[in-house]
């Protein structure tokens, strides 16, 4: 099986120190009455997203992240379209943006919940100051300390094949990495009440296993947490992780929807739980900016692709979807609002979850950032539009709109 990860990059970053934010969930300095938004497919329905974008100004060397440039792209030269040269096929309606940029979190998060989306599964790569690990950290954190404002869930799916890095450049066992990763993920975020949970347990995605490739590895990565994760790795590799794994998730593969019909039909009804996935397309930028050969086409097909990986979705006999994925541009697996295809893979998840709402609160929502950040330092306009915040968080749509079109 080709296993499609997320840092591709041979080329890695120095470690950049940051210093951790203390752990809030939820962040007190906002204060709403979130509501949840009425679906009539009842399915859970998550969103994979990357936290790794950084700009000049949030990167801590005063250049773009490697997720927007890869080894020969720069975002501070204008193509003759107008963008930011970024290393993708594909660009964002907001243009290249940081991770950790509140406004950029709450856009995505408002976009989600009107979306019928009912959270996120951040890819993640642990706690230790190896490459740039501790910014996606800081970045899940800041992104995990907004979730509940919104009303939104999440979860982790863990990179464990970046404990290779940890051992060899922090000279930190396996194992033992894992474990402080763990730790941390159980006083950080396993007792929230926005934390997914399967059977009452915390769930828990692998991208592998790829680099604890034993049961023994895994049960000892898991002994000194006071409950054992719903432990999910990728499509046919449940086995690799033995008893401590209780099911598996779809991913993308090269052979399209026949690898998902195929998972469906003869892998799923075998393992505990399992999550299907769902997604746009693929085309990566790997060999035009230099990280390596091309992996494979999916075409878009405009929304075809992802409604036909959806509606295998809504027949696998599964109450999990995961949609592969938010942002992945590097990829070009991303159904955020881009240039290319505006709102069309929101809408079409729209009609998916069975939500009431449309392109029309979709639009608002944008409205609703490019304010944000068109006044950023006018406080009395901040103050309206945090306002405006509220009443979409708490489904307020007309009072929101009042106030984001009272603003020029």
């Amino acid at each position: 099986m080709l296993v499609i990860g997320c840092s591709k990059s041979s080329s890695k970053p120095d470690p950049i120190k940051t210093t951790d934010p203390p752990v809030k969930v939820p962040d007190t300095a906002m204060v709403t009455s979130a509501k949840a938004v009425v679906k009539t497919n009842k399915q859970k329905v998550y969103v994979h997203y990357m936290p790794w974008f950084e700009t000049p100004a949030t990167s801590g060397n005063s250049k773009w992240g490697q997720h927007w440039t890869m080894a020969n792209e720069n975002p501070d030269l204008i193509l003759s379209n107008g963008r930011k040269q970024i290393a993708s096929y594909f660009y964002p309606m907001i243009g290249p943006y940081a991770s950790s940029d509140k406004d950029v979190i709450d856009y995505h998060l408002l976009l989600m919940k009107y979306a019928g989306i009912d959270g996120v599964i951040v890819d993640w790569y642990g706690i230790h100051n190896v490459n740039d690990y501790p910014l996606n950290k800081r970045n899940t954190d800041s992104l995990f300390n907004r979730i509940p404002n919104a009303g939104l869930e999440f979860a982790i799916c863990y990179e464990d094949a970046q404990l290779a890095q940890v051992k060899a450049k922090a000279g930190i066992d396996t194992v033992t990495a894992a474990k402080e990763d763990f730790a941390y993920l159980q006083t950080a975020y396993f007792g929230s009440n926005n934390y997914i949970k399967v059977n009452n347990q915390p769930l828990l995605l692998c991208f592998g296993p790829q680099g604890m490739k034993t049961s023994s590895d895994w049960q000892q990565a898991f002994s000194g947490l006071n409950t054992k994760p719903r432990l999910l790795p990728l499509e046919y590799q449940g086995s690799v992780a033995g008893n401590s794994a209780s099911g598996e998730f779809a991913w993308v593969e090269s052979t399209g929807q026949t690898n998902l019909q195929g998972f469906y039909q003869n892998r799923a009804p075998a393992v505990a739980t399992f999550f299907a996935g769902a997604y746009p397309g693929f085309k990566d930028f790997y060999k035009p900016g230099g990280w390596g050969n091309t992996l494979f086409v999916i075409d878009h097909n405009g929304a075809a692709t992802l409604q036909a990986t959806l509606d295998l979705a809504k027949n696998s006999g599964t109450n999990y979807l995961q949609l592969i994925t938010w942002n992945d541009y590097g990829e070009g697996t991303m159904i955020e609002p881009t240039l290319d295809f505006n709102f069309t893979f929101l809408q079409t998840i729209q009609q998916y979850t069975g939500v009431t709402y449309s392109d029309t609160e979709l639009k608002l929502i944008y409205k609703w950032y490019t304010l944000r950040k068109k006044y950023a330092g006018n406080n009395v306009v901040e103050a309206q539009l945090t306002q405006a915040y509220n009443y979409l968080v708490s489904l307020d749509v007309a009072k929101a709109a009042v106030i984001i079109g009272a603003i020029n």
